[in-house]
């Protein structure tokens, strides 16, 4: 009896440490013209063991040469495509059976996300929900509703109010576009990708938000709330997000960190590769350790790293080419372990 009982919760701890290690994605963007070829870097993340990705769009050469393998896709349906799928009756449909249907069960889809950090003055913005709606409708049709969750990823701009994390609260002018989002969440059980960036938050107010708080470095409590205290800004961040998705219904909605990144040069001191190297270091550390948020203790957090590569034709600001964990010859940027 006892051998079994110690069977038993071996196999439960190495079910718990799989989670832990499942846990970690990271974004595969293409906008370089120096970047390996798709399947190399498909045999990339198998090579350390990255076990998640997400693509901005379907790709079909990256599904081809996901075939057969245990990596499981976070897959986008491009800004550009939302209207269509929303007004036009079989473009969901059509966009579902040419970029899922027509790959699984050989490409292991995970989420498919209407969109990527549309902006509320986007004149796309009205049509994500309903989109959103099509695509699960769509997922039903196929018989794959319920291996599939549906879902949007966000900026942390559509905040009004995220300090301190308790009071969290989506802007009124967010309000209109999130809310049926939120009740689609709710209703399909699936959840909310939220970009965390506590890179953007240091360097908009590095007065009050220190580096060491950013980059999960703080010796003690930064921010007490309550009974809930907060040593890294990455938590509070997500907290945030928790308290605002409980105001609008969405208490039971879980959080996917979509993206989450510090870059390592383009607007130094604060870009570098030392503070770079701690930041996903920390951030893989603590997300692995399934402790959870002060909020919500006890559970892991699912988590994308951005990105894979550097990307010297990223539009954007300098930095934005220099969130890579790995250069294009495939070399590691930090010697970074993802299990």
């Amino acid at each position: 009896m006892m051998t079994t009982i110690l069977t038993l919760l071996g196999l439960l701890l190495l079910s718990l440490k799989i989670t832990e290690v499942q846990s970690i994605g990271v974004c595969y963007g293409l906008n370089g013209n120096n970047l390996p070829s798709k399947q190399d870097v498909v045999n990339l993340y198998n090579r350390y063991g990255i076990q998640r990705m997400r693509i901005y769009a379907p790709d079909h050469e990256v599904l081809n040469a996901l075939r057969g393998t245990n990596i499981e896709l976070l897959v986008d349906v491009a800004n550009e495509d939302i209207q269509s799928i929303a007004t036009n009756p079989s473009a969901a449909a059509n966009w579902v059976q040419n970029n899922i249907k027509n790959y699984s069960p050989a490409v292991k889809f995970r989420y498919i996300a209407v969109g990527n950090e549309v902006s509320l003055s986007s004149s796309i913005a009205q049509y994500v929900g309903p989109a959103m709606e099509r695509i699960q409708s769509a997922l039903a049709s196929a018989g794959l509703q319920n291996q599939i969750k549906v879902s949007t990823s966000i900026a942390g701009n559509l905040l009004s109010v995220s300090y301190p994390p308790s009071q969290g609260s989506f802007s009124n002018e967010a309000r209109p576009f999130i809310k049926p989002i939120i009740n689609l969440l709710v209703q399909n059980n699936a959840p909310l990708l939220v970009h965390v960036y506590p890179y953007f938050s240091y360097i908009g107010d590095p007065a009050n938000i220190h580096l060491d708080y950013a980059l999960f470095t703080s010796q003690g409590i930064v921010v007490q709330d309550g009974s809930f205290g907060y040593r890294n800004i990455f938590y509070a961040i997500l907290d945030a997000h928790y308290s605002a998705l409980e105001k609008e219904g969405g208490a039971k909605v879980n959080i996917v960190v979509s993206e989450t990144g510090w870059p390592s040069d383009g607007n130094p001191p604060a870009a570098s590769s030392g503070n770079a190297g701690t930041y996903y270091r920390n951030v893989i550390s603590h997300v692995k350790s399934a402790q959870g948020t002060p909020r919500r203790p006890g559970r892991g957090i699912e988590t994308y790293m951005f990105a894979m590569f550097e990307e010297n034709q990223k539009p954007g600001a300098e930095t934005e080419r220099h969130f890579g964990l790995f250069f294009p010859n495939q070399q590691s940027k930090y010697g970074i372990s993802f299990n």
